[in-house]
């Protein structure tokens, strides 16, 4: 699927929706490490971006809209409209995070 055929929006410009396939999901749950921890730990004595829990984040992230867009190829669409992230913490230093969106067939107008 092309990535620029997700959408935050229930529609994509030039573009019509001809059929509905339904939720598509990517999960992922991702854990810090000790040595992550220590390291995140010392970056908070200084401010700013905490950067090695931004690339946990943004992993995490990126591994769950991978996911879900495998999830859409296998249903067969070819867009995910109404894309949208979720986290939650499943314990303490392990976090849940979830891709999904509706997918769908388009076609060019």
């Amino acid at each position: 699927m092309e990535h620029d055929m997700v959408s935050t929006t229930f529609e994509i410009p030039g573009y019509r929706n001809r059929k509905n396939l339904g939720l598509v999901r990517g999960v992922t749950v991702r854990s810090r490490s000790v040595v992550g921890n220590i390291a995140g730990g010392i970056q908070t004595l200084f401010g700013g971006n905490i950067t090695i829990f931004t690339e946990l984040c943004e992993n995490a992230r990126q591994e769950a809209y991978e996911l879900m867009l495998q999830h859409a190829d296998q249903m067969g669409a070819n867009a995910i409209i109404g894309m949208r992230y979720d986290a939650n913490d499943v314990m303490d230093g392990v976090t849940e995070v979830l891709a999904y969106g509706t997918a769908v067939v388009m076609e060019r107008v």
